[in-house]
Protein backbone atom coordinates (compact mmCIF):
# COMPACT_ATOMS: atom_id res chain seq x y z
CA UNK A 1 0.00 0.00 0.00
CA UNK A 2 1.45 3.50 -1.06
CA UNK A 3 2.62 5.70 2.25
CA UNK A 4 1.01 9.01 2.53
CA UNK A 5 3.10 11.94 1.03
CA UNK A 6 4.66 13.20 4.16
CA UNK A 7 5.87 9.53 5.23
CA UNK A 8 7.34 9.72 1.79
CA UNK A 9 9.25 13.01 2.22
CA UNK A 10 10.36 11.59 5.66
CA UNK A 11 11.40 8.35 3.55
CA UNK A 12 13.14 10.32 0.47
CA UNK A 13 15.17 11.59 3.48
CA UNK A 14 16.03 8.65 5.28
CA UNK A 15 16.83 7.41 1.40
CA UNK A 16 19.70 10.15 0.63
CA UNK A 17 21.52 8.43 3.08
CA UNK A 18 21.31 5.15 2.30
CA UNK A 19 22.17 4.52 -0.89
CA UNK A 20 23.60 5.56 -4.43
CA UNK A 21 22.33 8.48 -6.65
CA UNK A 22 19.14 10.79 -5.83
CA UNK A 23 18.24 8.70 -3.35
CA UNK A 24 21.85 8.93 -1.73
CA UNK A 25 24.55 10.91 -0.71
CA UNK A 26 27.14 10.42 -3.81
CA UNK A 27 29.66 7.76 -3.70
CA UNK A 28 33.33 8.59 -3.51
CA UNK A 29 35.03 8.79 -6.31
CA UNK A 30 38.16 5.19 -6.22
CA UNK A 31 41.88 6.37 -4.86
CA UNK A 32 44.08 7.16 -7.31
CA UNK A 33 46.12 3.99 -6.73
CA UNK A 34 42.57 1.92 -7.30
CA UNK A 35 41.85 0.53 -11.16
CA UNK A 36 39.15 3.01 -12.98
CA UNK A 37 36.93 1.80 -15.61
CA UNK A 38 37.81 -1.95 -14.19
CA UNK A 39 36.64 -1.47 -11.05
CA UNK A 40 33.17 -0.13 -11.98
CA UNK A 41 32.99 -2.39 -14.86
CA UNK A 42 30.62 -5.38 -15.35
CA UNK A 43 32.15 -7.57 -17.78
CA UNK A 44 34.46 -5.36 -19.48
CA UNK A 45 34.98 -5.43 -23.46
CA UNK A 46 38.67 -6.03 -24.30
CA UNK A 47 40.42 -2.82 -25.46
CA UNK A 48 39.65 -1.67 -28.85
CA UNK A 49 42.21 -0.45 -30.99
CA UNK A 50 42.76 3.03 -31.64
CA UNK A 51 40.22 5.75 -33.58
CA UNK A 52 42.31 5.75 -36.37
CA UNK A 53 42.92 2.06 -36.99
CA UNK A 54 39.47 1.42 -36.26
CA UNK A 55 37.04 0.65 -39.10
CA UNK A 56 33.48 0.59 -39.15
CA UNK A 57 31.49 -2.16 -37.71
CA UNK A 58 30.29 -4.89 -40.30
CA UNK A 59 27.17 -5.43 -41.02
CA UNK A 60 25.61 -7.87 -39.09
CA UNK A 61 28.63 -7.89 -36.38
CA UNK A 62 28.45 -7.65 -32.44
CA UNK A 63 27.85 -3.93 -31.38
CA UNK A 64 30.43 -2.80 -28.57
CA UNK A 65 28.29 -0.85 -26.39
CA UNK A 66 29.29 1.18 -22.93
CA UNK A 67 26.77 1.90 -20.43
CA UNK A 68 27.02 5.03 -18.89
CA UNK A 69 25.06 6.41 -15.53
CA UNK A 70 24.14 6.90 -11.82
CA UNK A 71 22.80 4.34 -9.24
CA UNK A 72 20.18 3.32 -11.47
CA UNK A 73 22.66 2.32 -13.80
CA UNK A 74 24.83 0.82 -11.03
CA UNK A 75 22.11 -1.49 -9.93
CA UNK A 76 21.11 -2.35 -13.43
CA UNK A 77 24.72 -2.85 -15.07
CA UNK A 78 24.82 -6.78 -14.91
CA UNK A 79 21.66 -7.29 -16.19
CA UNK A 80 21.64 -5.25 -18.91
CA UNK A 81 25.16 -6.60 -20.39
CA UNK A 82 23.61 -9.80 -19.74
CA UNK A 83 20.80 -8.62 -22.05
CA UNK A 84 22.97 -7.13 -24.72
CA UNK A 85 25.45 -10.43 -24.65
CA UNK A 86 22.07 -12.65 -25.01
CA UNK A 87 20.67 -10.62 -27.90
CA UNK A 88 23.16 -8.81 -30.16
CA UNK A 89 26.32 -10.62 -28.47
CA UNK A 90 27.20 -7.34 -27.73
CA UNK A 91 31.42 -6.75 -26.15
CA UNK A 92 30.13 -4.34 -23.27
CA UNK A 93 31.37 -2.13 -20.76
CA UNK A 94 29.95 -0.25 -17.61
CA UNK A 95 31.00 2.62 -15.79
CA UNK A 96 28.64 3.74 -13.59
CA UNK A 97 28.71 5.80 -10.40
CA UNK A 98 26.03 6.59 -8.24
CA UNK A 99 25.10 10.33 -7.53
CA UNK A 100 25.78 11.88 -9.90
CA UNK A 101 24.39 13.12 -13.21
CA UNK A 102 25.66 14.26 -16.43
CA UNK A 103 28.19 17.42 -15.65
CA UNK A 104 30.12 14.31 -13.85
CA UNK A 105 31.39 12.70 -16.62
CA UNK A 106 32.10 15.63 -18.34
CA UNK A 107 35.90 16.18 -19.05
CA UNK A 108 37.57 19.36 -17.45
CA UNK A 109 35.49 19.06 -14.37
CA UNK A 110 38.50 18.38 -12.87
CA UNK A 111 37.72 17.57 -8.55
CA UNK A 112 34.22 19.21 -8.87
CA UNK A 113 33.21 15.46 -10.55
CA UNK A 114 32.47 11.98 -8.96
CA UNK A 115 33.62 10.62 -11.96
CA UNK A 116 37.60 10.08 -11.79
CA UNK A 117 39.31 11.88 -15.46
CA UNK A 118 40.19 8.25 -16.56
CA UNK A 119 36.50 7.29 -16.39
CA UNK A 120 35.05 10.19 -17.76
CA UNK A 121 32.57 9.31 -21.20
CA UNK A 122 34.86 10.97 -24.00
CA UNK A 123 38.06 9.42 -22.25
CA UNK A 124 36.36 5.93 -22.46
CA UNK A 125 34.63 6.00 -26.08
CA UNK A 126 38.68 7.23 -26.76
CA UNK A 127 39.75 3.88 -25.04
CA UNK A 128 37.06 1.48 -26.42
CA UNK A 129 35.87 2.96 -29.54
CA UNK A 130 32.20 1.60 -28.75
CA UNK A 131 29.38 1.57 -31.75
CA UNK A 132 26.63 2.31 -28.33
CA UNK A 133 26.95 4.70 -25.49
CA UNK A 134 23.93 4.34 -23.27
CA UNK A 135 24.00 7.06 -20.76
CA UNK A 136 20.96 6.52 -18.10
CA UNK A 137 20.70 9.28 -15.61
CA UNK A 138 17.43 10.21 -13.42
CA UNK A 139 18.46 13.86 -13.31
CA UNK A 140 20.15 14.27 -10.01
CA UNK A 141 17.83 17.06 -8.52
CA UNK A 142 19.25 17.26 -5.09
CA UNK A 143 22.59 18.74 -5.39
CA UNK A 144 24.54 16.03 -4.56
CA UNK A 145 27.69 16.48 -7.04
CA UNK A 146 29.98 19.75 -6.64
CA UNK A 147 29.24 19.77 -10.49
CA UNK A 148 25.90 21.00 -10.33
CA UNK A 149 27.12 24.21 -8.19
CA UNK A 150 24.82 24.01 -6.05
CA UNK A 151 21.74 24.59 -8.48
CA UNK A 152 18.87 22.00 -7.55
CA UNK A 153 15.47 21.76 -9.16
CA UNK A 154 13.44 22.50 -5.54
CA UNK A 155 15.14 26.51 -5.70
CA UNK A 156 15.12 27.16 -8.90
CA UNK A 157 13.51 24.74 -11.49
CA UNK A 158 14.15 26.97 -14.53
CA UNK A 159 18.42 27.08 -13.64
CA UNK A 160 18.24 23.44 -13.35
CA UNK A 161 16.64 22.65 -16.18
CA UNK A 162 18.68 25.26 -18.14
CA UNK A 163 21.80 23.79 -16.48
CA UNK A 164 20.80 20.06 -17.26
CA UNK A 165 20.18 21.06 -21.53
CA UNK A 166 23.50 22.78 -21.75
CA UNK A 167 25.58 19.79 -20.13
CA UNK A 168 23.55 17.28 -22.02
CA UNK A 169 24.50 19.11 -25.18
CA UNK A 170 27.98 19.29 -23.88
CA UNK A 171 27.79 15.63 -23.35
CA UNK A 172 27.14 14.44 -26.41
CA UNK A 173 29.16 16.61 -28.17
CA UNK A 174 32.38 15.65 -26.12
CA UNK A 175 30.96 11.88 -26.80
CA UNK A 176 30.73 12.87 -30.79
CA UNK A 177 34.40 14.80 -30.86
CA UNK A 178 35.71 11.51 -29.18
CA UNK A 179 34.54 8.80 -31.51
CA UNK A 180 31.69 7.70 -33.80
CA UNK A 181 28.93 6.13 -30.90
CA UNK A 182 25.59 6.60 -31.38
CA UNK A 183 24.30 7.40 -28.15
CA UNK A 184 21.13 6.23 -26.44
CA UNK A 185 19.27 8.45 -23.96
CA UNK A 186 17.49 6.22 -21.76
CA UNK A 187 13.92 7.60 -20.51
CA UNK A 188 13.24 7.36 -16.86
CA UNK A 189 10.61 6.11 -14.99
CA UNK A 190 7.85 8.33 -12.87
CA UNK A 191 8.63 9.95 -9.76
CA UNK A 192 6.49 10.41 -7.30
CA UNK A 193 7.88 13.42 -5.64
CA UNK A 194 8.42 15.72 -8.38
CA UNK A 195 6.61 13.95 -11.36
CA UNK A 196 6.66 16.99 -13.78
CA UNK A 197 10.73 17.08 -13.36
CA UNK A 198 11.11 13.87 -15.13
CA UNK A 199 8.48 14.59 -17.65
CA UNK A 200 10.70 17.59 -18.55
CA UNK A 201 13.56 15.90 -18.31
CA UNK A 202 13.01 13.17 -20.77
CA UNK A 203 11.74 16.13 -22.68
CA UNK A 204 14.98 17.42 -22.84
CA UNK A 205 16.71 13.89 -24.09
CA UNK A 206 13.85 13.44 -27.06
CA UNK A 207 14.25 16.77 -28.33
CA UNK A 208 17.88 16.29 -27.92
CA UNK A 209 17.76 12.84 -29.63
CA UNK A 210 15.65 14.42 -32.13
CA UNK A 211 17.81 17.40 -33.69
CA UNK A 212 21.12 15.30 -33.10
CA UNK A 213 19.93 11.71 -34.43
CA UNK A 214 20.62 10.27 -31.24
CA UNK A 215 18.53 7.26 -30.48
CA UNK A 216 16.24 7.26 -27.28
CA UNK A 217 15.15 4.32 -24.94
CA UNK A 218 11.89 4.61 -23.40
CA UNK A 219 12.95 1.95 -20.41
CA UNK A 220 10.57 4.51 -18.08
CA UNK A 221 7.53 3.45 -19.58
CA UNK A 222 8.02 -0.17 -19.07
CA UNK A 223 7.87 0.63 -15.67
CA UNK A 224 4.83 2.38 -15.60
CA UNK A 225 1.17 1.28 -16.13
CA UNK A 226 -0.27 1.37 -19.42
CA UNK A 227 -2.03 5.05 -19.75
CA UNK A 228 -0.12 6.62 -17.09
CA UNK A 229 3.14 7.62 -18.18
CA UNK A 230 4.52 9.66 -15.03
CA UNK A 231 1.97 8.28 -12.54
CA UNK A 232 4.28 6.15 -9.60
CA UNK A 233 3.06 2.59 -9.23
CA UNK A 234 4.60 0.17 -6.67
CA UNK A 235 3.00 -3.16 -8.79
CA UNK A 236 2.62 -3.65 -12.28
CA UNK A 237 0.71 -7.12 -13.63
CA UNK A 238 3.36 -9.33 -14.70
CA UNK A 239 4.88 -10.03 -18.26
CA UNK A 240 4.46 -12.83 -19.86
CA UNK A 241 8.28 -13.38 -19.62
CA UNK A 242 7.82 -13.02 -15.50
CA UNK A 243 5.26 -15.74 -15.65
CA UNK A 244 7.65 -17.45 -16.92
CA UNK A 245 10.51 -17.25 -14.92
CA UNK A 246 10.98 -17.76 -11.81
CA UNK A 247 11.43 -14.76 -9.32
CA UNK A 248 10.13 -11.94 -11.82
CA UNK A 249 6.63 -12.25 -11.13
CA UNK A 250 6.81 -11.33 -7.22
CA UNK A 251 3.03 -11.64 -6.06
CA UNK A 252 1.82 -15.03 -9.06
CA UNK A 253 -1.44 -15.53 -7.27
CA UNK A 254 -2.38 -11.77 -8.14
CA UNK A 255 -0.72 -11.19 -10.94
CA UNK A 256 1.34 -8.77 -10.20
CA UNK A 257 4.48 -7.88 -9.76
CA UNK A 258 6.79 -5.31 -7.46
CA UNK A 259 8.94 -2.77 -9.40
CA UNK A 260 10.30 -1.40 -5.80
CA UNK A 261 10.74 -2.07 -2.20
CA UNK A 262 8.72 -0.81 0.71
CA UNK A 263 11.42 1.54 1.32
CA UNK A 264 12.82 2.71 -1.64
CA UNK A 265 10.50 4.82 -4.41
CA UNK A 266 13.56 5.45 -6.65
CA UNK A 267 14.98 2.38 -6.84
CA UNK A 268 14.65 -1.00 -8.89
CA UNK A 269 16.70 -3.19 -7.44
CA UNK A 270 14.31 -5.65 -4.52
CA UNK A 271 17.49 -6.08 -2.40
CA UNK A 272 18.08 -3.48 0.50
CA UNK A 273 20.16 -1.10 -0.19
CA UNK A 274 23.50 -1.02 1.38
CA UNK A 275 26.29 1.61 2.05
CA UNK A 276 28.78 1.17 -0.98
CA UNK A 277 26.63 0.99 -3.67
CA UNK A 278 26.81 -2.40 -5.89
CA UNK A 279 24.90 -4.23 -8.75
CA UNK A 280 21.93 -5.29 -7.93
CA UNK A 281 22.18 -8.82 -6.28
CA UNK A 282 18.36 -10.18 -6.92
CA UNK A 283 15.91 -11.02 -9.66
CA UNK A 284 13.95 -7.86 -9.83
CA UNK A 285 11.33 -7.34 -12.43
CA UNK A 286 11.98 -3.05 -13.02
CA UNK A 287 15.14 -3.49 -14.03
CA UNK A 288 15.02 -6.90 -16.38
CA UNK A 289 12.28 -4.61 -17.83
CA UNK A 290 14.96 -1.31 -18.34
CA UNK A 291 17.22 -3.25 -19.35
CA UNK A 292 15.09 -5.17 -22.10
CA UNK A 293 14.05 -2.03 -23.57
CA UNK A 294 17.86 -0.75 -23.97
CA UNK A 295 18.56 -3.84 -25.73
CA UNK A 296 15.59 -3.84 -27.69
CA UNK A 297 16.92 -0.16 -29.09
CA UNK A 298 20.68 -1.23 -29.52
CA UNK A 299 18.99 -4.63 -31.44
CA UNK A 300 16.86 -2.52 -33.89
CA UNK A 301 19.41 -0.17 -35.06
CA UNK A 302 22.47 -1.97 -35.88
Amino acid sequence: MRKPWCVGMVLAAVLLGACGDPASGPQAAPPPEAPRASATTQQRAPASPSAAGRAPSAPGAAPTVLYLGDSLAMEAQQVVGRELRRAVRAEYTSAPYSGTTLCDYLEGTGERSLVPTADKAAALVRRLRPDFVVLQFWGNAWGYTPCMDGITHDASPRRYFDRYAADMRRLADQIAAAGDARIVWVLQGPDPLTPDRVRRVNALYDEHAAEAGDLVADAGKAVSAAGARYSWVQYLPCTAYEREHAGYCTQPGRDRTALHRDDDYLHFCLAPTTSKPKPCPVRSPGILRIAQEITRVVRQNP
